[in-house]
């Protein structure tokens, strides 16, 4: 008879949305402020807004998907059903490349925070050491299964909204009105050339402030009634998130102005100006938990993803989808700590420009499936249902075209070597997969005459 409680228990609604919260508010809310102001100054808001509009049409595609789907996979799954097997692997690849990279990226973001406060790790070993130390500390803690992944999760998604809640409940009494001029730079009024090439550069790291959203359906299958909870949890964690960043935002300008725009550390540097040092201690830390909780929930949900490719459909060998007793998909936890430890020795900014890339390719073919699905009326939903039928996956179709133009010829040749070697593992893959099947049904043969 088996035992219930020693049965994993599924993710709650709270958790699935703790881990929203984690995979989206990372190192870019924290350091990309400054970037976003000198392209736009105060206006930088209103294309913050329009920005998490459009970023929430895809995130609206990934809600309907969500609800028609209950394995775990997200992106590569939806495609996988939409356009066939070779689609579903080539984007599977991505999504899992994307979770290395932004688990990556984290992680060299965190220890270059450190090097601020603790000198010793501008030496090259001990910089290589704290790499490989917290790429184990995420592997072990994933080893043992959900229940410590939820008590990690939730602590540091709960820290990391506290902290920008105090940065914005404490810096709006220090606001000073004359910091809210210039409105928008004297450049981007010149013509509406200027005024478009501005927002866009704006727009850019603005989007990388959402893209963590589509990291939520990956591990469907270890949250409870992921079909109705997932399109909740997609739509609530998109409104918190904007509802913070916009505040954030508005709180940072009106405490540091035009000073703002130079800063490394922007928001940490504008709480120091309202309230002194203890405020930028106190953002510094809250920034590295915030930082640790987004990578910590790449190094949850990427494994899952490589270990549902190989149960799910078979695209990879099966060993590599093996769990232990705590449900935990070892194979697939050393899989990522490999690439992404390889990947961490790059710059942070080489990793983001990695990450964004990837999270591009998979969102074309996830609104095409959306579109196709509701043209077909295959796989039909339950609990959510995209409102306006094409409406809203046109246009999010549109707007990623458009985002796509903006990467360079170096980002898109790394995307063409990874889906070039991806394709070529893929036919020996099958390969391997057609012979296997074909010694089987010779062994049965065999089996049948004997």
């Amino acid at each position: 008879m088996t035992n219930k409680s020693s049965v994993p228990k599924k993710l709650s609604f709270i958790s699935i949305y703790f881990l929203g919260i984690n995979a989206v508010i990372g190192s870019g809310t924290f350091l990309l402020p400054s970037v976003i102001y000198r392209y736009m100054n105060l206006t930088a808001i209103l294309v913050l807004l329009c920005t998490a509009i459009t970023v929430s049409m895809i995130a609206l595609c990934y809600a309907d998907l969500s609800s028609r789907f209950t394995q775990s996979g997200a992106a590569w799954l939806y495609s996988y059903n939409a356009f066939g097997r070779f689609s579903g692997y080539e984007l599977g690849i991505f999504t899992w490349f994307l979770g290395c990279t932004t688990l990556s990226a984290e992680v060299v973001a965190l220890l270059t925070i450190l090097k601020s406060f603790l000198p010793i790790f501008k030496n090259n070993a001990v910089y290589i050491s704290g790499v490989i130390f917290l790429i184990l500390l995420f592997s072990i803690i994933n080893f043992f299964g959900r229940s410590w992944v939820k008590v990690v999760n939730n602590i540091s998604a709960a820290a990391k909204i506290i902290t920008l809640l105090v940065f914005i409940i404490v810096g709006a009494f220090f606001i000073k009105k004359a910091h809210f001029t210039p409105v928008i730079p004297h450049a981007a009024l010149t013509g509406v050339g200027p005024f478009f090439k501005h927002f866009g550069d704006a727009f850019t790291p603005i989007f990388y402030l959402f893209t963590g959203f589509s990291f939520i359906p990956i591990a469907a299958k270890q949250m409870n009634n992921p079909e109705k909870n997932i399109p909740r949890v997609l739509i609530a964690v998109m409104t918190s998130v904007t509802i913070l960043d916009c505040l954030m935002l508005l709180v940072a300008i009106g405490l540091s102005g035009q000073k703002l725009g130079s800063y490394s550390n922007p928001l940490a540097s504008a709480l120091k100006t309202g309230v002194g040092q203890w405020g930028f201690a106190f953002m510094i830390v809250g920034m590295l938990i915030s930082i640790f909780g987004v990578a910590f929930s790449a190094s949850f949900n990427t494994p899952s993803l490589i270990a549902s490719l190989a149960t799910e459909h078979g695209m990879l060998p099966k060993w590599i989808g093996k769990k232990n007793k705590h449900d935990a998909p070892w194979v697939g936890i050393i899989f990522t700590a490999v690439l992404s430890g390889a990947l961490a020795t790059q710059s942070y900014l080489f990793l983001v420009s990695c990450t964004v890339l990837a999270s591009f390719v998979q969102y074309v073919p996830s609104i095409l499936a959306v579109i196709k699905f509701k043209h077909s009326n295959e796989y039909p939903p339950h609990g959510f249902s995209l409102p306006g039928k094409y409406t809203i996956p046109i246009i999010a179709l549109i707007i990623s075209c458009y985002m796509v133009t903006n990467f360079t010829p170096k980002t898109l040749l790394l995307g063409a070597v990874v889906a070039v070697i991806a394709a070529a593992c893929y036919f020996f893959i099958d390969k391997d997969e057609k012979l296997e099947k074909e010694h089987e049904d010779f062994l049965a043969k065999l089996r049948r005459k004997n």
